[in-house]
């Protein structure tokens, strides 16, 4: 409030300022042209009957009124003349045409008394040039101020020379609240290098940032290519890092389009800028289909991905969202943001295991659920190790009772939130979310309920994952703990994932497991080294980077799809189905037999039941109970 009252004060003070100097230059040019007329004779002036002081006041007074009135409707007073071009010299010229006009016909018909038939067109002329050198010699003292002011602004690389670099640029020269003098631009468009926008040189492509940056002392670069892909956005950050410069970057595109970019929406560039890979798309359309008027039931829906399930189902209009999960601060924290984003949601929050038969029983009896996300899930690695059980107990048979109550109670569909590290595991938790991927295969076979799973990479930003991590550890100073310097990981944004687990339930047949191409995966040693100069640091200089070693259960890589599966396509390119593996359903019963009453029991031959269970698994060397 305090600035946009302080930017009505600076304007009404520079208008001000203007109408004054009008004001000036109206009776300046009026007297002049009147000392012309009488051959520059101020004695003859003088003895002029035109002259008597009542009337030439009174005239002057009506003049200046006049003139201002016109010059209103042509900007005169709303342009920005610290960037006066062509444009605003054409309206002048136009406004003091008109004046002239009216002053020749005021004469004719002797309005305002009788003065020399010339005395109109010089009056005219005077009053544009006076004008145009006030609206001039204004823009070249603001231009004076404004480099005197440069010295303490960071001298900026523009990345983008076509609209939005055009727009963030604009915004650069022109606002009160900029700290960027931006020096030279960057465009890979050859066309372009060489000339100039709003006077800021083009000076070549992305091969020449690092050698620009050291040319011209930049101390900050803005990326200013919203629509741009993902891996150009990458691919140009990564260059930009070697410079040590600060890295900003625009709003989105549709900002863009709105003409919603300001100084304060200038945002600094993010580790989720760096991942190359363009956002997920999913059908809207498709999603309502299903959701709309329905009872929607989220399992874990206090988690990362649980929560943002929550979310976004809210916007279809569920008859009812249920949301169920064990930690009550989590549950409670998301009950009250969606009270105040969506007033008229119909929802309960339940808190409970899915652990706990009964009280799951008792949820599907009650609320009669006909889609169910499963997102409650134990889902870190390390810990699942050395309580080998409590996995087993709570994401096998968690699941595995979940499904029994979705079939009892005649569900529509079933989704499981599952992970790649299903996929050929190392270790009890990602062997776990593979017997996950069975139950709902075994269900599938005999429910006229339609049981999917999906399956994603490492999601950013939620709880236990490097992210965060890797942030605490920065602002401690270091060192930023890594496993191992070749390990890499596929990631994806938590309103991806969540995004993708609607798309998949919409495509929901029976027994599928849903997989997003997740593009290239990256180093986890390349992230850390990122998150590091993103906070203004040099990695191993300022923040050093210690590499641990892999944790019990650890890969260096996590594949997407087990060998077998295949792969094939859907409506969604960037989702695809895995071909169910054929299974022996009735050993498999008798697995989950021997395996419940061996957790139940804390048994230490947990791992090799799973290993029975689980072809693909391959058990860790040393491991706790």
């Amino acid at each position: 409030m305090k600035t946009k009252q302080g930017d009505l004060r600076k304007r009404i003070i520079r208008v001000a300022f203007l109408i004054l100097m009008d004001t000036l230059v109206i009776n300046l040019s009026s007297i002049l042209a009147l000392l012309l007329c009488e051959n520059l004779s101020v004695q003859s002036l003088l003895t002029e009957s035109y002259m008597n002081t009542t009337d030439f006041f009174h005239y002057s007074v009506l003049t200046t009124a006049v003139t201002i009135l016109v010059f209103v409707p042509f900007k005169l007073y709303n342009s920005l003349w610290e960037f006066a071009g062509a444009d605003e010299m054409m309206h002048i010229a136009v406004a003091g045409g008109i004046v002239t006009i009216l002053k020749f016909v005021a004469n004719n018909f002797r309005l305002c008394g009788r003065y020399p038939t010339s005395y109109p067109l010089i009056s005219g002329m005077l009053l544009i040039g006076f004008v145009m050198l006030t609206r001039l010699a204004y823009r070249g003292l603001r231009a004076m101020m404004h480099q005197s002011e440069k010295t303490k602004m960071a001298r900026t690389m523009l990345i983008g020379g076509g609209s939005a670099g055009a727009v963030a640029l604009r915004e650069f020269q022109s606002s009160t609240r900029s700290v960027n003098d931006v020096v030279c631009i960057i465009d890979d468009d050859s066309s372009k290098h060489g000339s100039y926008l709003r006077g800021v040189k083009i000076i070549g492509d992305r091969t020449m940032i690092v050698e620009a940056a050291e040319k011209y002392k930049i101390e900050q670069i803005v990326l200013a290519i919203p629509a741009a892909s993902a891996k150009d956005r990458r691919d140009i950050l990564s260059i930009c890092q070697r410079t040590g410069c600060k890295l900003k970057t625009l709003p989105g595109i549709y900002q863009l389009a709105n003409g919603d970019v300001t100084i304060q929406k200038i945002r600094n560039v993010d580790v989720l800028d760096l991942l190359g890979r363009d956002s997920v798309k999913v059908d809207l359309t498709e999603i309502a289909g299903y959701l709309q008027g329905k009872t929607v039931l989220v399992t874990g829906g206090g988690g990362s991905i649980g929560s943002e399930l929550c979310r976004q189902i809210a916007a279809y209009n569920p008859k009812l969202l249920i949301i169920f999960d064990i930690y009550e601060n989590n549950a409670y924290d998301l009950q009250q943001e969606l009270r105040r984003n969506q007033p008229t949601l119909n929802m309960e929050v339940l808190i409970g295991s899915v652990r706990d038969t009964r009280r799951v029983n008792m949820i599907f009896e009650k609320y009669h659920p006909q889609i169910v996300f499963h997102a409650a899930a134990h889902k870190h690695v390390p810990l699942m190790e050395d309580s080998p059980n409590e996995a087993i107990k709570n994401n096998v048979f968690g699941t595995l009772h979940t499904a029994i109550a979705a079939d009892r109670y005649h569900a529509e569909r079933f989704v499981l939130i599952s992970t790649d590290k299903a996929v050929n595991p190392t270790n009890i938790m990602g062997a776990s979310k593979r017997m996950c991927e069975m139950i709902v295969q075994l269900m599938s076979t005999q429910s006229a309920t339609r049981f999917v799973a999906v399956r994603f990479g490492n999601v950013l930003g939620s709880n236990g994952s490097v992210i965060p991590l890797f942030k605490k550890q920065i602002e401690t100073g270091g060192p930023v703990t890594v496993t191992h310097k070749d390990i890499i990981r596929y990631f994806m944004t938590i309103p991806e994932a969540a995004a993708l687990v609607l798309q998949a339930g919409a495509f929901a047949n029976q027994g599928e497991i849903f997989v997003l191409d997740m593009g290239e995966p990256v180093r986890i040693d390349d992230l850390a080294r990122n998150m590091i100069r993103l906070s203004g640091f040099e990695p191993d200089v300022d923040i050093a980077i210690q590499y641990t070693g892999l944790r019990p259960g650890e890969k260096l890589y996590e594949e997407m799809l087990m060998c077998e599966e295949g792969l094939r396509t859907t409506a969604n390119k960037l989702i695809h189905i895995g071909k169910p593996l054929d299974m022996d359903e009735v050993k498999f019963r008798e697995q989950l037999a021997k395996l419940e009453e061996a957790c139940n029991n804390n048994s230490q031959e947990i791992f090799d039941l799973v290993a029975q269970a689980v072809p693909t698994y391959k058990r860790p060397t040393t491991a706790g109970v």
